[in-house]
């Protein structure tokens, strides 16, 4: 628990069985509840993360969800929301099973909600100092495009990285979308965001580190860059704009 918050945490993760044991086991003491969602991986995720929580002192706090087909990392995440929902958790946070996300900035992105500043809160590497050199230049580029872009369809100006997947939300921003709306696809954070503003739901940045290991690699390439980003990007600035003009309407 931190402060008077219960916290979950939902690992999303596809063929990460080489990290996913290191993952779990970084998840700081404050954390409730750990739930891991192998998306229908074909290696045995499952079993490293369940080898993870027995090595653990609490492993009652750790499951595994197992999809029986591959939904998408946002499908994924869907499901461990679900998930964190009916375990009474009042805040979701997101950490990949790859290790990309630094246990240390869990507080950072705790306060604002316990603060009752903000209902989703969200990592910015680029407000840390090392993300010029962790961050390869591909990314830097590519996130600085999509994050631009996100601005313009999301409807919140002040936020940046769209594509950074560290994560805090309030049950009560979970109970104001619905979750099996939200594109579940790479995108999903982009198209969340449109949700969300519509729902009038406060986002802030907070910094995060940038974490890029030896072995690193991304589901995200040319191809996803053409489509589907850019058809997700679209559909959820209409989806807003509709809702918004609805909304307008009813006032």
């Amino acid at each position: 628990m931190y402060r008077h918050l219960r916290i979950a945490v939902v690992v999303p993760a596809f063929n990460e069985s080489r990290k996913i044991a290191a993952t779990v086991a970084s998840v700081p003491g404050i954390v409730d509840h750990v739930i891991v969602v192998d998306d229908a991986s074909g290696d045995d995720t499952q079993v490293q993360a369940l080898a993870a929580a027995a090595r653990r002192a609490a492993p009652e706090r750790v499951e595994v969800v197992r999809h029986g087909e591959n939904r998408g990392v946002g499908g994924a995440i869907a499901t461990g929301y679900r998930r964190a929902l009916e375990l009474g958790a009042d805040v979701a946070v997101v950490m990949a099973g790859d290790g990309q996300m630094d246990p240390r900035d869990l507080p950072a992105l705790l306060a604002p909600l316990a603060a009752d500043e903000a209902d989703y809160v969200k990592g910015n590497r680029f407000l840390h100092p090392e993300v010029w050199t962790a961050m390869p230049a591909s990314r830097i580029v590519g996130n600085v495009l999509l994050s631009a872009a996100t601005r313009v369809t999301s409807g919140y100006g002040h936020i940046f990285d769209s594509q950074c997947g560290y994560t805090a939300i309030h049950r009560r921003a979970l109970a104001s979308i619905d979750l099996d709306a939200v594109w579940a696809r790479y995108g999903y954070p982009n198209d969340l965001l449109s949700r969300l503003r519509v729902a009038g739901v406060r986002v802030v940045d907070v910094p995060v580190r940038p974490i890029y290991g030896e072995h690193w690699r991304s589901g995200i390439n040319l191809g996803t860059a053409l489509h589907p980003i850019p058809w997700v990007l679209l559909r959820s600035w209409g989806t807003r704009l509709a809702a918004q003009l609805r909304n307008a309407r009813r006032d």
